[in-house]
């Protein structure tokens, strides 16, 4: 049988498909529709230090080949997560990343020794799209410094593996990246939503009562593929590739790219069975193709173009 399993620094996925963050819930909700425990692993919902009630309505749009949404990290907060969440995850088996924010380096931190108090953390992934309160708003993803500064924090608190989620946003996403891997990084997520807008004319009124939200889904997807590649090329640690993927298609370019694994997103809200189905979608492949997925990796890298 070919094989499906990758590893992403020192964390081992059985197979390269995970959810992304803010899109599969805390994975319980829809335990029915897709089982969490046969993913390589699940992103939880943004976690804050403190529960979060998010943007007023209208939070969600649909829009040529995506959606745009200002949900505003709306979340039970760790301490819920950790109580109430986690333990149910741990029964069932599932590889847990838990994504998180804040809006100063301490939230980071703070969020951090929370998990660590407790089993069933595979690796944090931090959202440093986030506003730094301390430094006049600007988003951590965006200035090399700021990312570095968090990464360093939260390093100091988590030793397991730690991934940062790039804003694609950033004036210099390859620096912003770099910098996290020089303060200890194991591995770098790309890319996050890119800031949209939609009016309805009928009404003459924006579509998202926050004015813009994050434009994510398949429109995304050839940006994200193209910023994978650049990070691959440019970094030691492995690149998780997140942008429009909702077929195995997708999902193996990203990993041809070099990609070592790659997140579900917005097709979750469509069909909540779709990272399932890009799983089986890359072993039949793997299988016609007489591979393994490791085999894959990076396979497009060494190829001329068509």
């Amino acid at each position: 049988m070919t094989s499906l399993a990758v590893r992403v620094g020192s964390l081992e996925l059985k197979n390269p498909v995970l959810t992304a963050s803010g899109c599969f819930g805390y994975g319980v909700e829809v335990e029915d529709l897709c089982r969490a425990a046969d993913l390589g692993g699940i992103c939880t919902k943004g976690l804050s230090l403190s529960p979060r009630p998010g943007n007023p309505p209208a939070r969600i749009c649909e829009t040529p080949a995506g959606m745009l949404n200002a949900i505003g990290l709306a979340n039970i907060g760790v301490d819920a997560f950790c109580h109430d969440r986690l333990p149910l995850l741990r029964e069932r088996g599932v590889t847990v990343i838990a994504n998180i924010f804040g809006t100063s380096v301490g939230d980071f931190k703070q969020i951090a020794q929370k998990l660590a108090d407790h089993e069933g953390i595979a690796a944090i992934e931090l959202n440093v799209s986030c506003p730094n309160v301390s430094k006049g708003g600007i988003e951590f993803g965006r200035d090399p410094r700021l990312a570095a500064e968090v990464t360093k924090a939260v390093r100091s608190i988590w030793q397991g593996p730690l991934w940062v989620k790039m804003s694609p946003e950033a004036g210099d996403i390859v620096g912003v990246a770099r910098a996290s891997e020089a303060e200890g990084a194991d591995a770098i997520t790309a890319i996050n939503t890119v800031r949209g807008m939609s009016i309805d004319t009928s009404k003459a009124a924006q579509r998202i009562a926050n004015g813009t939200g994050g434009l994510s889904g398949p429109a995304l997807r050839p940006i994200a593929l193209r910023i994978v590649w650049e990070l691959v090329g440019a970094l030691r640690i492995p690149v998780i590739g997140i942008g429009g993927i909702g077929t195995a298609d997708d999902a193996l370019q990203f990993l041809m790219a070099g990609a070592r694994a790659v997140q579900i997103g917005t097709a979750c809200f469509m069909d909540p069975t779709a990272p399932k189905r890009v799983v089986d979608g890359i072993r039949e492949f793997c299988r016609l193709n007489e591979v393994s997925v490791s085999s894959l990796i990076g396979s497009a890298r060494s190829s001329p173009p068509c």
